[in-house]
């Protein structure tokens, strides 16, 4: 890829590097101000085809983090935004051979993205679309920042160029390979597969040139910048092998590219799809801002960034650096998850390999989907979609032992009207029919007992946050999941319902009712109206499904409970499926 035109170097290098150097406030941002918003978005989802299980995932890993935050510090503002990206190329062409304005096409598409986030319980603040005109504004405003500064120039650009991709790639980040079907050389990126063309064209450029030492400098001071880690280092070694980043093309011709925002003051030109679908992040919270030290700039930076590897590059080396340009901070963290393949190939309408995420929540219900996807979240390596594991864990974990278990321990006959569990030096209280003395060394009761109290590493809700904290959802999901089996494990081996002993029922009935009012609590950010309805059963008031109502439980000394506090009848948390 070769560049030519304006080099000056006299644009305003100083006036921009106090802006770059903000380390320091970063990591005060980081340590935790719950004054400031937790802001978390999805990437924006393209509008040229229909939406699949990738799109769906991506969506669930942020709602389940959001979701998380709310449970966690309830006093805190949560910002979600996701939405759709809508303009480009792609969305021109796919337009033109359906016969319909990009528009409707747009006004068609971003529908479906929109009811997809609804049927999947989607809990996000903010649904943005790039054709809004308060995007466009924001597009504008921050276009003519970039010229204030004399970061944006007119060249000629050639090089790789995929429309795939709405990028350029140099000659290295392609592969050349013979296409068997046509027996002819084909080009492709080496990073997203997707073929390119050679391409040459008048267009602007943004200095991104001017941004490597400092987002190099970014990344080795903050190691949490992007996760998961091996990402992070894959970044950090492209800028470090590089002398120079090449300045980015941020146009197209308006002959080649007419549905797109165009360029302020030059109607020969749009601005490049990236550029104006990365701003959606600003537009969301209000850019630009009236007064930058307002409280309308209290909600940036962004606190976690969810997006697929494939747009790796796109989020950690061009945005920051369009935001290092602008003064502002970086992202707090860029959480780039894998992808979910079928039969090992990225879902993609073009092969034909794509689960539809409406057919599967129909078929299975919302939640268990979402419970698939997180328990087995492909974050740092791809996961292959297979409709026989859903269908395993749907009957297995769900069904088999998390539906099943509430329905085992109310079947008991045996059990007095009321009862409290006390343990350390807890008084018996003399209010129930029966007090229950926990002895955590009691060796039947030890796997359960250290499963929910913990020893060394903590009781489950230390466990939980410290997983949750490190977005190791599906690790948070699996201890979940595994104090529940752990509890039904118990209670099939204690057999209370055989026992003529109050202690033994009670006992039997004391750790699965724990677990699975610890459980439904913990797993609201993942399967919020599933665990609505285990709470309901359990007859937990509303102070009880709380963070707080949680760790006063684990923390105290006594639990209570009485047949008078559930309702009467239950319906299965999980409905039969052939």
């Amino acid at each position: 890829m070769r560049f030519y035109g304006s080099k000056r170097l006299s644009y305003k290098r100083l006036e921009i590097a106090s802006s770059l150097t903000c380390r320091g406030l970063h990591h005060t941002l980081r340590r935790g101000d719950l004054s400031k918003p937790y802001y978390i978005t999805t990437p924006i989802y393209y509008v040229n085809a229909a939406p699949h299980v990738g799109h769906l995932f991506s969506s669930v890993v942020a709602d389940v983090i959001a979701r998380y935050q709310r449970l966690r510090h309830p006093e805190r503002d949560v910002i979600f935004c996701t939405g759709t990206d809508e303009h480009g190329l792609k969305v021109q062409q796919a337009a033109e051979t359906r016969g319909i304005s990009p528009r409707e096409m747009c006004d068609e598409n971003s529908r479906v993205f929109k009811q997809l986030a609804s049927a999947a319980s989607i809990s996000n603040t903010r649904f943005i679309r790039t054709t809004e005109e308060e995007h466009y504004r924001a597009v504008h405003h921050l276009w003519d920042e970039l010229c204030k500064k004399d970061l944006i120039y007119k060249g000629k650009h050639e090089g790789w160029y995929s429309v795939s991709d709405e990028a350029f790639y140099t000659e290295k980040e392609t592969r050349e390979e013979v296409d068997a079907a046509t027996g002819k050389a084909v080009r492709y990126s080496a990073e997203s597969g997707s073929v390119v063309q050679w391409m040459e064209e008048e267009t602007y450029k943004f200095r991104l040139s001017a941004f490597r030492d400092q987002l190099i400098n970014w990344l080795k001071s903050d190691p949490n910048a992007i996760q998961p880690p091996h990402r992070h280092a894959e970044i950090l070694q492209h800028l470090t092998s590089q002398e120079q980043l090449d300045d980015l093309s941020v146009s197209r011709p308006r002959s080649r590219l007419n549905w797109g925002i165009p360029v302020p003051n030059d109607p020969q030109h749009t601005i490049y799809v990236w550029i104006d679908a990365l701003t959606n992040y600003l537009t969301a919270v209000g850019y630009p801002w009236v007064n930058e030290v307002a409280n309308q700039t209290r909600s940036w930076p962004a606190d976690i960034q969810v997006i697929g590897k494939d747009i790796t590059r796109f989020h950690t080396i061009y945005w920051p650096a369009m935001l290092f340009a602008l003064g502002l901070q970086p992202p707090k963290t860029v959480l780039t998850h894998a992808h979910w393949t079928m039969d090992r190939y990225k879902m993609s309408k073009s092969r034909g390999n794509v689960a539809n995420p409406f057919e599967v929540m129909e078929y299975y219900g919302t939640d268990p989907v979402r419970y698939y996807l997180m328990r087995n979240a492909a974050i740092a390596d791809d996961s292959d979609w297979s409709n026989e594991q859903v269908k395993k864990h749907y009957q297995r974990d769900l069904a088999g032992i998390l539906g099943n278990l509430p329905m085992r321990i109310r079947a008991l006959k045996r059990l007095p009207e009321s009862y409290v569990a006390v343990h350390g030096e807890s008084s018996s209280g003399n209010e129930a029919a029966y007090t229950l003395r926990v002895d955590p060394d009691n060796t039947a009761d030890i796997p359960i007992h250290q499963m929910i109290f913990g020893e060394q590493e903590g009781d489950v809700l230390t466990r939980f946050e410290d997983r949750m904290n490190k977005l190791q959802i599906s690790k948070a999901v699996e201890l979940t999941i595994d104090m529940v089996t752990e509890a039904n494990a118990f209670f099939s081996n204690t057999k209370p319902w055989e026992s003529k002993s109050t202690e033994v029922v009670v006992r039997g009935h004391f750790y699965p009712y724990l677990a699975l009012r610890l459980a439904g609590v913990l797993l609201q950010p993942i399967m919020p109206s599933v665990s609505m309805q285990l709470l309901d059963g359990l007859g937990i008031p509303p102070q009880g499904r709380t963070w707080d109502g949680v760790r006063q439980l684990i923390n105290g000394s006594r639990v209570e409970w009485s047949k008078s506090q559930g309702p009467s009848s239950v319906k299965p948390l999980f409905k039969k499926i052939s």
